[in-house]
């Protein structure tokens, strides 16, 4: 076990502290306990207030001091938190009392006082030890941040994001949380002078277990495992003139970028949110003059280069096993073992074709909460493409049903059907040689392949990482695999899965 990291911060007034705090935020997640020091008057209620602040998102949040209440809970938007003072604690055995012992896994817990009950600490923490800096101000602090255990690493990377972001020159900035997503990555905004960047924390993905021939999942289906395909497809995007965010300042090692800042305008509206016709349109235009072109298949990089996985069969057979992996147990569905060798064999046969088919760069995640809408902008540069890190080298089709099925909002099948036919349509004027038919079967292939893995993947985040506002989309996402499990292609898997599949609850 590796010993404590420590670093000093210098805070000339209770701004700093703010940012500092969320740049705490910015790297921790339920289970994790960050416990504020130091004496009376320190500041460790205006840092606990600042973090859940940023959090909240809400400048003017409402946190009063649980002096009294001993804990105050919070239902943020990103986790909950647990703010409590121990000051007025006489035994660590009162920590029971007030739901502190044990420490709620599924929670932040954010703890000033710590040291009225330190035996009661966890072994894994961060601590911020606020002290007086009188002469450098009134309202002038000095911390002193440590990572115990496995928070040691947190420390580590919290000093490096730091450095990042001053030698960047957004030392001074403001901090605005961004909701984040259903990978390890978070995001601020940075607001200086009138303007707003947008800083990412992309964390190496821990490997997991290798349980895919020697390969952990992320590595055997080919998602990003740094920051590299990033940066590095954001810059073949643009060299193609399509709107992906221009990267201003980016530590590759670490895993930080601080990119261009789309805002907020998406390419849905509403409650529930639907699609927007015309931005839909321009979205679909935008897959059909990129397919259309020859792309490389390997990207320069800062004093190296890229090459683009291919999005092969053992890859996709990986991602649909998720499905009898993880849903099916939630249905109380149980297959035998000679029922799941045909389910593979049936798949392995449809997927084996894709290796005669044309491969574009297929960006995976190609749909309504990855796609911002520029205004400002003309034609399909209007269209702002911000998740592409998965990018592989796959059908066209893919990123086609990514958009018109989307798994979190309902598509009109009115909608997806005229979308469809823009895009058949812009691909035969572009080149006569364009196969329409053959594309349909590819695309009823890959939804039913798509639709497959999402609703493994969903049970997955809402039983291993408790997620559970995903399953909500599983319905949704039913009714398009049931929709492209019609296509007389895929006649024998439709029959496996009316045997096997039980639709969502």
């Amino acid at each position: 076990m590796t010993g404590p990291a420590t670093f000093s911060v210098a805070l000339a007034n209770e701004t700093a502290t703010a940012r500092l705090m969320a740049e705490v935020a910015l790297l921790i997640g339920p289970g994790d306990v960050v416990t504020l020091s130091g004496d009376l008057g320190a500041g460790k209620t205006a840092a606990a207030r600042a973090m859940i602040r940023y959090l909240a998102g809400d400048d003017d949040y409402e946190v009063p001091s649980p002096t009294f209440m001993l804990v105050q809970s919070y239902e943020l938007p990103p986790y909950p938190l647990l703010h409590a003072d121990l000051y007025r604690i006489e035994d660590p055995g009162e920590l029971e009392e007030i739901g502190l012992s044990p420490l709620p896994d599924g929670a932040v817990a954010l703890i000033e006082w710590p040291e009225r009950a330190p035996a009661a600490m966890p072994a894994d923490r961060i601590d911020i030890a606020l002290s007086h800096r009188p002469a450098l101000g009134s309202l002038a602090r000095a911390a002193e941040i440590t990572g115990h255990g496995k928070a040691a690493a947190q420390v580590e990377r919290l000093a490096a994001l730091r450095s990042f972001i001053e030698t960047s020159g957004y030392a001074d900035a403001d901090r605005r949380h961004m909701p984040g997503d259903a990978s390890t990555r978070s995001y601020a905004r940075l607001i200086k002078d009138g303007g707003s960047l947008i800083l990412m924390n992309a964390p190496r993905r821990p490997d997991g277990p290798a349980l895919y021939a020697g390969k952990s999942y992320s590595a055997a289906v080919h998602l990003a495992e740094d920051v590299r395909p990033f940066v590095a497809i954001a810059s073949g995007l643009h060299a193609r003139r399509f709107s992906a965010p221009a990267i201003h300042h980016a530590d590759l090692d670490s895993g930080f970028l601080i990119t261009e800042d789309f805002g907020t305008e998406g390419v849905v509206a509403g409650t529930p949110p639907a699609p927007i016709a015309e931005r839909y349109q321009a979205a679909a235009d935008l897959l059909a003059v990129l397919h259309g072109q020859a792309l490389p298949d390997r990207l320069p990089l800062p004093q190296d280069s890229y090459a683009i996985p291919v999005f092969d069969t053992e890859a996709m057979l990986i991602e649909i096993g998720l499905m009898p992996e993880w849903y099916l147990p939630d249905r109380g569905a149980v297959i035998a073992a000679s029922d799941r060798a045909d389910f593979v064999a049936l798949w392995r046969r449809l997927l084996g074709g894709l290796a005669d088919e044309p491969r574009t760069w297929v960006l995976r995640d190609y749909h309504s909460p990855n796609l911002i809408w520029l205004d400002q902008r003309e034609g399909i540069a209007q269209v702002g493409v911000i998740d592409f890190q998965d990018t592989v080298l796959g059908p066209a089709a893919y990123d086609l049903v990514s958009l018109l099925q989307d798994a979190r909002i309902d598509v009109p099948e009115s909608l997806e059907l005229a979308l469809f036919g823009r895009y058949i349509k812009a691909r035969l004027a572009a080149d006569p040689r364009f196969d329409p038919a053959g594309f349909a079967r590819l695309y009823a292939l890959m939804s039913a392949q798509r639709n497959t893995r999402l609703l493994g993947t969903f049970a997955r985040l809402n039983r291993r990482d408790g997620k559970p506002h995903y399953l909500r989309h599983q319905p949704r996402i039913w009714t398009y695999l049931t929709r492209s499990l019609a296509h007389p292609s895929l006649a024998d898997l439709k029959v496996w899965y009316e045997v096997h599949v039980p639709p969502p609850g």
